[in-house]
């Protein structure tokens, strides 16, 4: 990768400069560095570190402006592959609709989790064989297709679930997102031992957080149960941990860190609570006291990443800084615009009915068809998966002029339609649900300070305690000014 050296020539090329005309345009942005200031350009996602004693040269350099311009159209054409290029290469697959918990905040309709049904063991199959031959169009031969049983509570429907693993191990990675409260001994032989990806919820550090909103439906907490399952996973490096953060346990992040690395958890999620339905958006912390805990427990893994040389990866936050260093190194598709939802993954319920993410199971309007009776190709160009697929941080405001826009997406437009009631009867007949999901969604603030959190790091040189082993394989810098 090169790396430019300022000149002190003046731009003189008949008029071109950045920022007027047709130049280039690259914003400003305050990164909170006592040395550094940010230059980004927003329709590229290209972006650059400057000291900020040298930004009136960064932008005044034709050296830099002339080699910014070869570099251009590649910039360009990768950040639109990243969003339009891509097919679908997952499912989260509900294979029941009950869960054994009732969490306050939970995004599926409680009819469903204490009503709903299972998917029979037959269904299940047909819906995998379904999905075997619908993927060999969409993925490259080598590679393979990824299921993840999700819920509601998958374990509840075990023995399908676990006959399906069996059977078609060979044609997919499978994962499973569980509350671990039916996790045995057996169950966790049987995962681990096949490489099952396990991803499990707890949402404290200690019991009188964590079962302030996971409950039981007669209102018993779980903490034992899954910090036992946890200590049994000890060693797995296959699993993970999603917290979901809200005003009762944002205060004690940094103590749900510790406890996660002590426990030798390999990745973690602190995913702020989903809004998409009234439970969670009462839980919902305000954006600005919620980035102040959140940005404390990143500082905290690097303090123990530092003392002990062993990471814990919180894969959110991590996934915001590749989109920064390597956008096509990302691992989840919330934060970029179109989201992955019915572009890159989609959803099956356990009646097998289509959506474009699990966030929408619940709103009809957003069903595309079902997969024992619609082509899944036919199912992605229906209306309620274009809606999701069609939307664009560029017809959002004020998300359009933000010059972190690719590196945030707005997320998630299940939360935008489910958080903009307020819209007249007359706009919602006029635009119909687009014009409730050309909103932005939740926690505006909070992806704005990781953003700044993550360019801080880079130009500190600390961002590789933050990313998984070996994330920068293969990857190379096209064009940066930085230290300067």
């Amino acid at each position: 990768m090169e790396k430019l050296q300022m000149k002190d020539n003046c731009v003189s090329s008949r008029g071109i400069y950045f920022n007027t005309g047709g130049g280039i345009q690259l914003q400003v942005i305050d990164i909170k560095h006592k040395d550094y200031i940010g230059l980004v350009s927003a329709d590229t996602a290209f972006w650059s570190l400057v000291k900020k004693t040298r930004l009136g040269q960064a932008l005044t350099d034709s050296s830099f402006l002339s080699k910014y311009r070869k570099k251009e159209k590649s910039f360009a054409d990768e950040i639109s592959a990243l969003r339009f290029g891509l097919k679908p290469s997952a499912v989260y697959f509900n294979p029941t609709d009950r869960c054994n918990l009732n969490c306050s905040y939970c995004y599926i309709p409680e009819r469903l989790r204490k009503y709903g049904k299972h998917m029979s063991q037959e269904r299940l199959m047909q819906a995998l064989e379904i999905l075997k031959i619908y993927f060999k169009s969409t993925i490259p031969k080598g590679r393979i297709p990824q299921i993840v049983f999700h819920g509601a509570e998958p374990m509840l429907n075990k023995k399908s679930v676990f006959r399906a693993i069996d059977k078609f191990r060979e044609d997919f990675d499978f994962g499973i997102q569980t509350n671990g409260t039916l996790l045995n001994d057996e169950e966790i032989k049987f995962l681990t031992s096949r490489g099952i990806s396990i991803g499990l919820s707890l949402d404290g550090h200690i019991r009188e957080v964590a079962d302030r909103l996971r409950k039981t439906w007669d209102g018993q907490g779980v903490f034992n149960k899954i910090v036992d399952v946890m200590n049994r996973l000890r060693g797995y490096r296959n699993y993970s941990v999603i917290c979901t953060v809200t005003k009762e346990n944002m205060s004690s992040l940094t103590k749900m860190v510790d406890f996660l690395h002590n426990i030798e958890v390999p990745v973690c999620m602190l995913n702020p609570v989903r809004c998409t339905l009234p439970g969670g958006r009462e839980s919902k912390p305000a954006d600005h006291q919620l980035a102040k805990y959140y940005l404390r427990a990143l500082d905290r893994t690097y303090e123990l990443y530092r003392k002990t040389g062993r990471r814990l990866v919180v894969a959110n936050f991590a996934n915001v800084l590749m989109s920064i260093i390597a956008p096509n190194g990302r691992r989840l598709m919330c934060d970029i615009s179109p989201c992955g939802g019915g572009r890159c993954f989609f959803a099956l319920s356990s009646s097998g009915d289509l959506f474009p993410c699990s966030e929408f199971i619940g709103l009809k309007k957003f069903k595309g068809g079902n997969i024992f009776k619609d082509d899944i190709n036919e199912v992605l160009e229906t209306e309620p998966f274009k809606l999701v697929t069609n939307r664009l941080i560029e017809n959002i405001e004020p998300c359009s002029h933000c010059a972190i826009r690719h590196f945030c997406g707005s997320p998630c437009p299940a939360e935008a339609y489910e958080m903009n009631p307020a819209l007249s009867k007359k706009t919602l007949r006029k635009s119909g649900v687009n014009g409730s999901l050309e909103k932005p969604g939740a926690f505006c603030e909070l992806y704005e300070e990781q953003v700044r959190y993550a360019l801080r790091l880079i130009a500190d040189g600390k961002e590789d305690a933050y990313l998984w082993d070996g994330w920068d394989k293969g990857i190379s810098t096209s064009l940066e000014i930085t230290k300067l």
